[in-house]
């Protein structure tokens, strides 16, 4: 678990250049600033961890450009405390930041092979969740709700149903709609049947799919 001067210096680039892209949330930025992203990638990677890019990851899966997580956790204005779900654990580095921003994450991989190799790596770096859970991010987690935000981490061709009622009012949810392209969408909900909707424009996300692998 090697994470060096040289890799810091790196994340601190990174950091600069997700202010110039406008990434404001201090939190959010603290976070990448401290988290080994290399460690993270298939060590043959490990050289461009620290550019903004979206790599593979097992299970034909990918990680995240760093921009991205960023947009993602700062439209969720995260509180310390703050229950979320999060649908699509893969590498764990969004769990992470989340993790690092003082929220109690759950999150859902359906994943079978990815859920086990994250469970064992977060610890190894001092990351705990409240929750990692394999299962089918469709249902989200019933028993735990309701959420003071939901993060969807993979392209929803429409927004789950049982998502939309595991959050708590007043709640966010941010979830990248679409089939090929999708747009990053929050909900924030006003009161038992009403959402506020608002849209960021274009991501690109691998879809999320129903059941457990």
């Amino acid at each position: 678990m090697n994470d060096t001067q040289k890799h810091q210096g790196l994340r601190n680039k990174l950091v600069t250049l997700l202010e110039e892209k406008g990434i404001t949330d201090k939190n959010v930025l603290e976070a990448i600033r401290k988290i080994p992203r290399h460690l993270f990638l298939d060590s043959s990677f490990e050289d461009f961890a620290y550019q903004d890019k979206a790599f593979p990851i097992a299970a034909g899966q990918t990680i995240s450009q760093p921009y991205t997580v960023a947009f993602q956790s700062q439209l969720l204005e995260v509180k310390k405390g703050d229950k979320i779900l999060e649908i699509g654990t893969g590498s764990g580095y969004q769990c992470a930041v989340l993790c690092l921003m003082g929220a109690q994450v759950y999150s859902i991989e359906r994943q079978n092979e990815l859920f086990k190799k994250t469970s064992l790596f977060l610890p190894k770096i001092g990351i705990r969740p409240k929750r990692l859970i394999f299962g089918d991010g469709y249902k989200g987690l019933e028993s735990e709700a309701p959420f003071d935000s939901i993060i969807i981490t993979a392209g929803a061709p429409f927004i789950p149903q049982p998502l939309m009622a595991q959050l708590k009012i007043g709640g966010r949810m941010v979830i990248p709609l679409g089939e090929d392209h999708q747009i990053m969408t929050m909900l924030i909900r006003k009161n038992e049947t009403q959402f506020e909707k608002h849209e960021f424009g274009e991501f690109r996300f691998v879809p999320l799919l129903e059941d457990k692998n």
